[in-house]
């Protein structure tokens, strides 16, 4: 017990008691967030999902002021995802899943690369597909 309150006791000296505070809390809210968010993600993408290589427009039919302002809070939700993934490789969460769902709800050139890339670590394919077994999905298709 001693040597958690001596280690509170120095991180409380670097950092101020209130900006721990808020780290803990968003840190307990992004844990909470991506293990209620990736499954419902995950069960909405189609099976072929990650084996077009093609980009496609998203809200295509749509004004373009809508298409942007969609485009940028799909974007700003993905950059949410992959920072948070980043962060629970080290912290308590699903870090690669997370950094799966953040890259490609982002639009960037070579965005199907690094999915590939993710996907074709074992580990997290299948635990992808794990969830969707969970809720009656067929797998996704194995990218090549």
């Amino acid at each position: 017990m001693n040597t958690m309150l001596t280690v509170y006791d120095e991180l409380a000296a670097l950092v101020p008691p209130g900006a721990l505070i808020t780290i803990t809390i968003v840190s307990v809210v992004m844990f909470f967030g991506t293990i209620l968010l990736i499954p419902v993600i995950i069960i909405r993408l189609p099976v072929d999902y990650f084996l077009h290589d093609e980009e496609h427009v998203w809200l295509e039919g749509y004004h373009p002021v809508l298409r942007y302002a969609g485009l940028l809070i799909k974007n700003s939700i993905g950059l949410v995802f992959l920072l948070a993934g980043i962060a629970m490789l080290v912290l308590p969460g699903q870090g690669l899943l997370t950094m799966v769902i953040g890259v490609s709800l982002l639009d960037f050139p070579g965005k199907r690369a690094i999915e590939h890339r993710l996907l074709t670590k074992p580990m997290v394919f299948n635990a992808m597909n794990a969830i969707r077994q969970k809720f009656d999905k067929p797998p996704f298709s194995q990218p090549a």
